[in-house]
């Protein structure tokens, strides 16, 4: 366990070294800013009324909002982790340490995770922030159980497409493909589900199960015989299908 911690931690100072590690964040800051700041000048009196610091932490966190975001900065931060390493030759020196490659895949997921977390995080806390600033803190219609449950579905939903892009990178070896076709895969979920609506089996699709929100506030599920427990079955059968599917390709894959 300690060996592995340590290669996790490996991991981190690998992405923490690099340059671009911080610009998710600051893109993240720039648009809350940018956001709060366009709400506050140019939104009718009408609308801004009643908005509060938790109203901006909803709105950047509601994944059918500007929460999008992180899912699309979290892709590009999960497309490279193992697809940098062919593309850079450095897999061959990774590979030849004691560690077995489902260890070394495996931290770099973890790792991944943890970045995701910490930027989910860092959003949380500028969006909070910048509302108390130009909002004050009071509690109206949104409150932090609205901000927590809002923020546990766009995690779930991020986590879910950090791990189709995961499996992408170790099947395809190549960042650009991996980055633009799961790209793809979220902007035309909508899509799919439109299309595949009228079949029995669509009850079953991973892009049905995977807005958990509807079921935190007892709305009606997609589809009849959909609850809770069915839809976070359906995304763990998903989510281990796909890791099944890296790890397996990855330990047997001849690296050249």
């Amino acid at each position: 366990m300690l060996n592995f911690g340590n290669l996790v931690i490996n991991e981190w100072l690998k992405m923490y070294k690099k340059r671009s590690f911080f610009i998710p964040f600051a893109i993240m800051a720039v648009i809350i800013i940018g956001f709060v700041y366009l709400m506050k000048s140019f939104a009718p009196a009408t609308i801004t009324a009643g908005i509060t610091s938790f109203d901006v932490i909803n709105e950047m966190m509601n994944y059918n909002g500007l929460g999008q975001i992180i899912t699309f900065l979290a892709i590009i931060c999960t497309a490279g982790s193992v697809t940098k390493e062919h593309s850079q030759g450095t897999i061959k020196f990774l590979l030849i340490r004691s560690h077995s490659r489902s260890a070394i895949l495996a931290s770099k997921y973890v790792t991944v995770l943890l970045f995701i977390v910490m930027l989910t995080l860092f959003t949380l806390a500028v969006s909070f922030a910048a509302g108390v600033i130009v909002y004050g803190f009071e509690i109206h219609d949104v409150t932090w159980r609205d901000v927590l449950l809002t923020t546990a579905a766009a995690l779930i939903r991020t986590w879910v497409y950090a791990t189709i892009t995961f499996m992408l990178g170790v099947l395809t070896r190549s960042t650009g493909a991996t980055i633009g076709a799961s790209m793809v895969i979220v902007v035309l979920n909508g899509l799919i589900i439109f299309l595949l609506s009228k079949y029995a089996f669509i009850k079953y699709v991973l892009f049905t199960n995977i807005d958990l929100l509807p079921y935190f506030y007892n709305q009606n599920p997609p589809y009849e015989g959909m609850t809770l427990g069915f839809s976070i079955s359906v995304i763990a059968v998903y989510v281990f299908l796909f890791l099944a599917g890296s790890f397996v390709t990855f330990k047997k894959r001849d690296i050249a």
